[in-house]
Parts: structure tokens; C-alpha cells; sequence
């Protein structure tokens, strides 16, 4: 913990003074994010930094693969993911919900290649959601295009909650996707046809 506490004491003796009254004000008025971000668990793709985003800006929720579950209330299992886009969505009315993958992502290589063998309880399970990212012919795709696929997904799957939809159609809510590449620090924008970089 040393290293953390270290970081703490950083950021209150550097950030803190001259972020203060942003917070203050978030725990006086709260919250009210108009971007949502679901986003890979990876320790090197983290949104509030690539955005350059300060406190109250983002609501984010991150699991393996930045993967949205399809819509199953009913269904049995815990739904921390869906718990996240609801609140969101729902509660907080953010106006941009963005999935963002990653290159070198594990989740990905974990749906290509299969999950390592000490992560089979929870990880090879989790990423069977993005099956529909595979090609139907049965060949490996390469990681680059599972690693999009897995954005395209999610971003089907969230259509899929009712009241994201909804949203949607009523041009209160814009689901987007991207992609963050870690070795050239190269954000790009993932669509049905295709990606494209970011200007």
C-alpha cells in the first residue's frame, strides 16, 4: 500500500487545493455526467485519462472487454453491468453513452484464443457474450478485428435495453464506439463499416 498511500498524499497536497471547489460543489449538488463510458478493465486504458476528464465529467463503468450483456432482468446471476447502464441512463439521463475498447486487450484474446487457465470461473463465461464478434465461418478473426467486433457487440447489446433504445429514438441519448490504441496513443472511432481515426 506504500506506493498508494504515496499517490494519496500527492494528490492532496498537489490536486487537491486547486480542485476543491469542484468537489465540494459535486458533493453539494452531486453528480450529473452527460457522458457515460463502458470501458475494459485494462490498468492501460483508463477514459478519465485518455478524455482528459476532471471529476464529475464521466460516469464510468468498466468489466473485461468493455462488453454490455444483453437486456435479461429475468435472468439469473448478478448484473453489475447493467445495474451501472441503468442508473446512467435511467436515473443520471446521460446524452452520450460510449463503449470503448482497446488494442492488446485481454478479453479479446481471451474470446480468440481462449481464457488462460487460471481465469476459467468467471472470465471464459463473461466472454462468451461477444461470440457474435467471431466469424460466422468459423475462422479466427485477427485480435485488431475481435477487438472491434467486441465494440460493435456491446453496442448492439445495449440496444437491446428498452429504455436505451428508447432514448435513442427519441434523440435524448447517442451510443458510440471506439477504440484506444495503447502503443501509439491513437483514439479511433468504430462504426458498422468500419474505424476511422479521431482528428
Amino acid at each position: 500500500m506504500d506506493e498508494l498511500i504515496a499517490g494519496y498524499r500527492k494528490f492532496r497536497s498537489e490536486i487537491w487545493p486547486t480542485e476543491r471547489a469542484r468537489y465540494e460543489a459535486l458533493a453539494h449538488w452531486g453528480q450529473s455526467p452527460e457522458t457515460m463510458i463502458l470501458a475494459c478493465s485494462d490498468s492501460r486504458a483508463d477514459p478519465q485519462t485518455i478524455f482528459a476528464a476532471v471529476p464529475g465529467e464521466l460516469f464510468v463503468v468498466r468489466n473485461v472487454a468493455a462488453l454490455a450483456p444483453p437486456y435479461e432482468p429475468q435472468s439469473p446471476g448478478y448484473h453489475g453491468t447493467s445495474a451501472a447502464l441503468e442508473f446512467g441512463v435511467r436515473v443520471l439521463k446521460v446524452r452520450r453513452l460510449v463503449v470503448m475498447g482497446h488494442a492488446q486487450c485481454g478479453g479479446a484474446r481471451a474470446l480468440v484464443y481462449g481464457p488462460p487457465p487460471q481465469a476459467s470461473d468467471f472470465v471464459a463465461s463473461w466472454v462468451e457474450i461477444g461470440k457474435p464478434a467471431l466469424p460466422q465461418d468459423g475462422k479466427s478473426p485477427s485480435l485488431p478485428e475481435a477487438e472491434a467486433g467486441l465494440v460493435r457487440v456491446s453496442m448492439a447489446n445495449l440496444m437491446t435495453f428498452p429504455w436505451i433504445a428508447e432514448a435513442v429514438a427519441a434523440g435524448r441519448l447517442s451510443v458510440q464506439g471506439f477504440m484506444f490504441d495503447i502503443h501509439n496513443g491513437v483514439l479511433t472511432r468504430v462504426t458498422a463499416e468500419g474505424v476511422e481515426p479521431v482528428e
